[in-house]
């Protein structure tokens, strides 16, 4: 392996061995505690723009699984980890994780202290970096200047798609797709909906005019705030059909209804975070990925109250809304790698739907 270097945008620099391709990349240097999973944390388009910490020490155990992907490719621009197995064992492997980063042209760099990066992010917050082969080569207020502009555009599909479950469809849902993970279309498709998805700049009269049972606003990638056209149409279907938004849609939607969001020092991204829900005090385990969160008290009273938040730091991870027929959640509902405890969110969803049929 060949040397290999990780500049932060504070000037640290980390040295170690090059995996994937041989190109430099720069992106927002960010860490996931999931231990398991790295073929679908890689292919998980909120991911895009971003550099992958993971802080499990060992990655690509299991090899190279194409079942497991949330997307036809890898949407992180790099990965960083302290090793890479080159050597995986698994009855459903197709090959090494390390030769798919190479045949992706995806950056990485392994043999680095992620421990250590991993408390600088915790100490500093989110920041950026630039995996390469000569830090001295590189010029550091790009570094620092890097942002990731329209995530969501490059991340969404081009055509609206139709997807029919195997038995007859309880309800019609309309899925606006931000960025989703293709978990989310299987958790519908297996409770009997049938989905069409739509891109990203579908206009709100485009999708009403189909007719939807309900729609679901999914996941997706970057800051909430830059994407107004999106809140604006979003605000159209407010009171025209039942919501249910996850992730980015959950922070759409909050700002269509009056609220406000923040950025996390160093965000969720892990499969073992705790959230309680305000009704009952039950806390459950959820999987999350996302830098940016609903700022708990900027949801007008008279619009809707939080319903969930995380038991770690108390910022909200869910809203109920009373003005209009939507609930959304910050965390993602019983997706891999992670617990399934918050599965009853998608039923709940499309019970919801079924039954006003």
């Amino acid at each position: 392996m060949k040397d290999a270097y990780i500049l932060l945008e504070d000037g640290q620099i980390f040295k170690g061995k090059r995996i994937g391709s041989e190109r430099d990349t720069i992106g927002e240097l960010v860490f996931t505690t999931s231990m398991i999973g790295c073929n679908k944390t890689l292919t998980d388009p909120t991911y895009y723009g971003q550099l992958v910490l993971f802080t499990f020490p060992s990655v690509g155990n299991c090899g190279l699984i194409t079942a497991d992907f949330e997307s036809e490719g890898v949407h992180a621009f790099g990965c960083v980890m302290r090793e890479l197995c080159d050597t995986p064992s698994n009855f459903r492997m197709e090959g090494t994780l390390g030769a798919y980063l190479q045949k992706a042209d995806i950056p990485g760099i392994c043999g680095v202290d992620t421990r250590r990066l991993t408390a600088i992010l915790r100490d500093c917050g989110t920041m950026n970096a630039c995996i390469c082969a000569d830090p001295t080569a590189i010029d550091l207020n790009t570094v620092k200047s890097y942002a990731v502009g329209d995530a969501v555009a490059a991340v969404s599909i081009r055509q609206k798609t139709t997807y029919k479950p195997d038995k007859a469809a309880r309800c019609r849902v309309a899925l606006l797709d931000y960025g989703t993970k293709a978990e989310l279309l299987r958790e519908l498709l297996g409770r009997g909906c049938e989905v069409t998805v739509y891109p990203q700049d579908t206009p709100a009269d485009a999708v009403l005019a189909d007719n939807p049972d309900g729609v679901l606003l999914g996941d997706g990638p970057g800051d909430p705030k830059v994407n107004a056209q999106r809140v604006e149409q979003i605000q159209k279907l407010c009171g025209k059909k039942p919501l249910f938004a996850v992730g980015l849609g959950h922070e759409l939607l909050a700002l269509a209804a009056g609220g406000d969001t923040l950025k996390l020092p160093y965000g969720h991204r892990g499969a073992n975070l705790p959230v309680t829900e305000t009704s009952s005090g039950r806390t459950v385990v959820t999987s999350q990925n996302h830098g940016y969160a609903v700022a708990a008290d900027s949801i007008p009273a008279q619009v809707g109250r939080i319903s969930f938040f995380n038991a770690n730091d108390g910022t909200a991870e869910g809203v109920e809304y009373t003005a209009f027929d939507a609930f959304s959640v910050q965390f993602r509902p019983a997706v891999s790698p992670g617990p399934l405890n918050t599965a009853m969110l998608y039923d709940r969803f499309v019970d919801r739907l079924a039954d006003a049929r």
